[in-house]
């Protein structure tokens, strides 16, 4: 393998590399997932300035914990794992941080950016739907974001969680329910 040529490489062998020293592997590493994170990390956040920062904290805390990953389940598990969980993690920080400072419980703390797109009800239902996902509960947001809009399977849902599969099953239910209510009254 030629140092710093790693598009063929496989996983295993970028971690051995980055562990070994080679930064640029990492770079490789980054780049092979980037997308991934940046879908459940604005998934769940919304396309906002914390996304991007939960996005650079997950490849942060990953190059750091490299040395732990035993390679027992893919990378991209790994990495994806690490992404729910510092999402989950700001999720929980906005609430506490909203609930000091807000005002009539009033929880949302910064306005919806929707991406440009052709039609203006293309605008509006991107708008919505962002919007409902917001509202819900995250643990059945992760969920909807995870099977509906990324693709998981139940089962790499299930792998990536660290939860069972009837769990993620009946979370997925109750989530497309909550999505569903939420839809309604918006």
């Amino acid at each position: 393998m030629i140092k710093g040529s790693y598009s063929e490489t496989d996983d295993l062998e970028l971690v051995r590399a980055v562990l070994g020293g080679d930064r640029s592997a990492f770079s490789a590493i980054v780049s092979r997932y980037r997308k991934m994170v940046a879908r459940t990390v604005k998934g769940m956040l919304n396309d906002t300035v914390y996304a991007e920062d939960v996005g650079q904290e997950v490849f942060i805390k990953l190059y750091y914990s490299l040395s732990e990953f035993r390679g027992e389940s893919k990378l991209s598990t790994y990495i994806q794992r690490i992404a729910v969980n510092l999402t989950l993690n700001e999720i929980k920080r906005r609430k506490r941080f909203s609930s000091m400072f807000s005002q009539k419980g009033n929880d949302e703390m910064h306005e919806l950016e929707v991406p440009d797109y052709d039609t203006e009800s293309s605008k509006e239902a991107k708008e919505i739907v962002q919007k409902a996902l917001q509202a819900m509960d995250p643990k059945f947001r992760i969920i909807v974001v995870m099977r509906m809009l990324q693709g998981y399977s139940t089962k790499e849902t299930a792998e990536i969680l660290e939860l069972p599969l009837g769990t993620v099953l009946s979370r997925l239910s109750r989530g497309q329910e909550q999505l569903k209510d939420i839809l309604e009254k918006l």
